[in-house]
């Protein structure tokens, strides 16, 4: 497999892709032309900002596996092209964590004592003292809006510094607030109408977009100052602007901007606005940290350790996926065989957990089982990334319900498609630790090992009806690796399934559909 390094990085990243028996491409500063005769026969890319995958480069992507971006954002690769085709983008939110908050502060110094500008000013032969009288930053009270990684980071180093810290998070427990030293408003609000400093420390997003605007700026504290280290568009720029023009805002530091290179952009003409050229990450340790974070990443997912950092996965970490891979396998071969029995058109799919399965992570088996539904149809592209998508794109329903009940097993699937035809249903396990089992088919007990090839032949419960099969399968030199056998009543309807070596010739499948007893034999491939 082959990754190609599209940015520079340091040779150690070479090493670690090298080690993990990958070939390594590297053309840092690629042209668009170049990377469009190229893009095809990588199966991995390592990218900082500067190279950008759009979605016509993606169509051209057939064997690419990952993405992954030494740093936070993914704004150069297109996420949703990218998960239609089945590619796993990943990021490393973790390598510059540490210098975004220390930026963050340094910011929060400047504001405070006008330090770039009374550098310009006695560089240009001026010795203005009163001019740049600064303000205390102990005491005052420092807003964070998100307490992520960086959030958190710039808290613990604001109470170092005597400061009053107030954070607000929805996704925070009430126990962050002990252990962080900081008190966490009920909403956006009274943080607002309390901060002396603000800064922002979430993702850009629908929600996040314009988070911050002349409304906002009205509920705030006269002279408040604005502090922006996340991404531009945050913070409203034209309404920033106006607050400054007006006095509401004492000043602001910005790292980010809606356009980078800021050209022509009024903010900044303001000197009560310090602005750096998107510097948050920029320390030789996170570049180097994301870079190597980068590579590692890229080597586990090429090789099958799992996935870290996904933007378009699941949250989940390694050891969690480790410890539900025999989980994962079953949902996806129980979709798959599903899929294979069901008739008709698919309307409705339901998925019910019970037992001790309902305290893990059951989004990563849901989408398993998604991709098992839809791999004998789509083959190509369909994995846990691009599943959910195209469920969605088919109009394909899926509820999932949780029941703490009890079963005759410690955990259970059951799945249920409901088609234009009627409804199928089947169930499993996991055996021991790692022994996938299906123990129910519309509602006949079995014991089903999900080998490669099987063969499910529902029927009547006669003499005969197995070791007809038996003999015609043996005639056909196919041998029967394992049989299980479920009946409802004695002399009743009964199912058989049975693992084979072999997938079973066209020919074969006719006669047994037309022995005695036999209602409908499926042929099998997981």
């Amino acid at each position: 497999m082959q990754v190609l390094i599209a940015d520079e990085l340091p040779d150690v990243c070479i090493e670690i892709l090298e080690r993990a028996g990958l070939k390594v491409l590297k053309k840092p500063g690629i042209k668009v032309d170049e990377l469009k005769t190229i893009i095809n026969t990588c199966d991995g890319i390592v990218l900082r900002s500067g190279t950008k995958i759009t979605a016509p480069l993606l169509e051209k992507a057939d064997k690419l596996k990952a993405i992954c971006r030494a740093g936070v954002g993914v704004d150069n690769v297109d996420v949703p092209a990218a998960t239609k085709k089945g590619i796993v983008v990943m990021n490393t939110p973790e390598g510059n964590i540490t210098s975004t908050a220390e930026h963050t502060v340094a910011l929060l110094f400047s504001l405070s004592r006008f330090i770039p500008q009374a550098c310009a000013s006695t560089k240009a032969g001026k010795w203005e003292r009163k001019m740049f009288t600064g303000i205390q930053i102990a005491g005052k009270t420092l807003g964070i809006i998100g307490l992520g990684r960086v959030g958190r980071h710039v808290a613990k180093r604001a109470v170092a510094l005597e400061m009053k810290v107030i954070g607000y998070d929805p996704f925070v427990s009430p126990e962050f607030s002990s252990q962080y030293n900081l008190h966490i408003t009920k909403d956006l609000n009274e943080l607002f109408s309390q901060s002396d400093y603000i800064t922002v420390h979430v993702p850009l997003n629908s929600e996040t977009k314009n988070l911050i605007t002349q409304k906002e700026f009205a509920i705030m504290k006269k002279g408040v100052r604005i502090i922006n280290c996340a991404r531009g568009g945050i913070v409203s720029e034209e309404d920033l602007f106006n607050a400054i023009q007006h006095g509401q805002v004492a000043g602001a530091a910005i790292d980010v901007f809606d356009t980078e290179p800021p050209v022509g952009n009024k903010l900044l003409e303001l000197d009560q606005v310090i602005a750096t050229p998107h510097l948050g990450a920029s320390t030789e340790e996170a570049q180097f940290a994301v870079a190597v974070e980068a590579s590692e990443q890229m080597a586990d997912a090429l090789t099958g350790k799992g996935f870290r950092n996904a933007v378009n996965l699941p949250p989940y970490n390694p050891e969690e996926y480790t410890n539900l891979k025999p989980y994962i396998t079953l949902a996806e071969k129980m979709g798959s065989l599903l899929i294979q029995v069901a008739k008709g058109g698919i309307q409705v799919v339901d998925i019910i957990y019970t037992g001790e399965i309902i305290k893990k992570n059951i989004c990563l088996v849901t989408d398993s089982f998604m991709v098992g539904l839809l791999k004998p149809a789509l083959e190509n592209g369909v994995n846990l990334v691009s599943a959910p998508l195209l469920m969605a794109e088919r109009g394909i329903k899926i509820n999932v319900t949780t029941s703490s009940g009890v079963s005759d097993f410690t955990s259970l699937v059951t799945a249920k498609i409901n088609t234009s035809l009627g409804e199928t249903t089947i169930s499993g396990t996991v055996f021991g630790k790692n022994e996938p089992r299906i123990v129910d088919i519309n509602g006949y007990g079995v014991e089903a090992i999900l080998d490669e090839h099987m063969l499910i032949v529902f029927g009547k419960d006669k003499p005969g009806f197995i070791g007809g099969i038996g003999t015609l399968l043996g005639s056909k030199k196919i041998n029967i690796a394992h049989m299980t056998f479920g009946r409802r009543a004695a002399g009743g309807k009964a199912i058989t399934i049975l693992n084979v070596d072999a997938s079973l010739p066209r020919d074969c499948l006719r006669e047994i559909e037309q022995m005695e007893y036999i209602e409908a034999a499926y042929p099998i491939c997981l």
